[in-house]
Formats: structure tokens, C-alpha cells, sequence
């Protein structure tokens, strides 16, 4: 068990080294070797976070913050855990979480300035997220009424184009109607004139004469009709920590 220990610290050592060099890939590598000696080794889970946080992969850095705060038992390592931890949700536009890690922080060590600082900075970060939350939400609501609106024109519009194209319809079925009696009323017109000038009785000289004035006018409308022609129809400065 100590001789885990004595190697979790040699690694620790040479991941700090490595940090130190901004070689923050290699250093990641050290202190996962270093927990893997000694899994409670909270130094290595800190220091870990810390190297995964500079090669912006946030989200993972605070798993490894929240490890470490659970391990760590004085309250200056609580405070510095907490407060990378904030830094690592502001990374992410978290800020409602990033201020309760603040809090955290300055639980443990109320002296902390550049925590209060960072704690002011991500309520003032909250507070324009919501604002402009709002103000999308306030233009959708804008936008959704009016595409009612339009719709509701568009409706009524359409009812009232219906309405006319029925009362025109009806209004031709009627004056249909009306020339459809008005056709039988003259053809029973003419047949009657026709009875009436009809003669009981023709002499043969009399039906000469009328065959021969029906075939002159027959020869008449046959000439009207070939002369007459047809008309076709026309068919869209977060701060660096």
C-alpha cells in the first residue's frame, strides 16, 4: 500500500512537471496513473481536472472537479476545486450552475476575490441569457400572431370567394331554368301558330306552290350555314480564464 502511494506521488510529480510545460496531453497521462496507484489520491483528481479543463474539454473537468471536492478534506482545496469547477461550467454557459460552484467556493474560503469576481461576473452572464431568452420567446409569440392573422385573412377570404362563386352558380342555375321555359314556351308558340295557319284541306296547285317555296328557303339556310363560321373557345467577451 505504500509503496502505491510513494509511486502515486512520483507520478504526480512528473504530471506537474509536464503542466508546468503546457504539455497538459502528457500530463493527463501521469495522473491517471497516479489514481490508478491510489484511486482516493484527491491531488491527482484535481490535478487531472485541471489538465483536461486546459485542453477545453470542459464538461469532463468537471467530473473530475466533483471527484475531487468529495476527497478533499481541508477547505482551501475545497475552495480551489470549487472554483475551477465554476470555471469549467462558464466554459459552458452553465451560469446558474458556475454560481452555485462560486458559492461553494467562497463557502470555504470567503477571502477569495477572484472567486467573488468570477461569482458577479456569471450572474451578470445569467441574467443577459434570460433576457435574451425572453426576448426570442416575446418575437416568436410576435411572429406565431401574425401567421395567425394571415391565416385568418386568408380564411375569411377564401369563405367569402365560396359564397360568391355559390350565389353565381345559383344565379345561373336560375336564368337557366328560366331560358329552359321560356325555349318551350316558344316552340309551343310556334307549333300552335303553325296548327293555326295550317289548312284543313290543300288543293293540288296550293301544295305545288308551298313545296316549292320550302325548298327555296331550305336552299336558302343550307347557303347561311356554310357561309356562317364557327368561334372556338379559348379553352433567414467571455472572459479567458
Amino acid at each position: 500500500m505504500k509503496k502505491l502511494k510513494r509511486e502515486a506521488r512520483e507520478l504526480i510529480r512528473e504530471g506537474n512537471k509536464l503542466y508546468n510545460q503546457l504539455k497538459f496531453s502528457e500530463a493527463e497521462i501521469a495522473y491517471k496513473k497516479a489514481l490508478s496507484k491510489d484511486p482516493n489520491y484527491n491531488k491527482a483528481a484535481y490535478n487531472l481536472g485541471n489538465a483536461i479543463y486546459q485542453q477545453n474539454r470542459a464538461k469532463e473537468a468537471v467530473s473530475q472537479f466533483e471527484l475531487a471536492a468529495k476527497t478533499t478534506t481541508d477547505k482551501m482545496g475545497k475552495a480551489q476545486t470549487f472554483h475551477n469547477m465554476g470555471n469549467s461550467f462558464m466554459k459552458q454557459k452553465q451560469y446558474a450552475k458556475a454560481i452555485e460552484a462560486y458559492k461553494n467556493a467562497l463557502r470555504n474560503n470567503s477571502k477569495d476575490d477572484e472567486t467573488r469576481y468570477n461569482l458577479a461576473l456569471a450572474q451578470k452572464m445569467l441574467k443577459n441569457q434570460q433576457q435574451n431568452k425572453n426576448k426570442n420567446k416575446n418575437k416568436d409569440n410576435k411572429k406565431d400572431n401574425k401567421d395567425n392573422k394571415d391565416k385568418k385573412k386568408d380564411k375569411d377570404g377564401g369563405d367569402k370567394d365560396k359564397n360568391k362563386d355559390k350565389d353565381k352558380k345559383d344565379k345561373n342555375k336560375g336564368k337557366d331554368k328560366k331560358d329552359d321555359k321560356g325555349d318551350k314556351k316558344k316552340n309551343q308558340d310556334k307549333k300552335d301558330q303553325q296548327k293555326k295557319k295550317r289548312p284543313n284541306q290543300l288543293s293540288p296547285e296550293q301544295m305545288k306552290q308551298l313545296l316549292d317555296a320550302m325548298n327555296n328557303e331550305e336552299n336558302k339556310t343550307q347557303k347561311k350555314v356554310n357561309a356562317k363560321k364557327a368561334k372556338g373557345r379559348k379553352i433567414k467577451q467571455e472572459k479567458d480564464w
